[in-house]
């Protein structure tokens, strides 16, 4: 199982995630996003290197949202 992929694109589609995802929302050098999307909570971290980690992600009752964390 691979943890670390190239693209935010390849990260989210490991774990089928791609559709929640907002549109334009992007990942800076060495920042986690928080995503919340119809009941699912999402994070990824993307590292000094440009690779993105695998997505942790569950079900959550928090509304629609996202919040980058530097």
């Amino acid at each position: 199982m691979t943890n670390w992929f190239n693209t935010l694109n390849e990260s989210l589609s490991s774990e089928n995630l791609v559709e929640s995802w907002p549109l334009g929302v992007n990942i800076r050098y060495n920042e986690t996003v928080q995503v919340v999307d119809k009941g699912v909570f999402i994070s990824v971290y993307r590292d000094e290197r440009g690779f993105y980690e695998r997505p942790i992600h569950y079900k959550t009752k928090m509304e629609d949202s996202y919040i980058n964390i530097i």
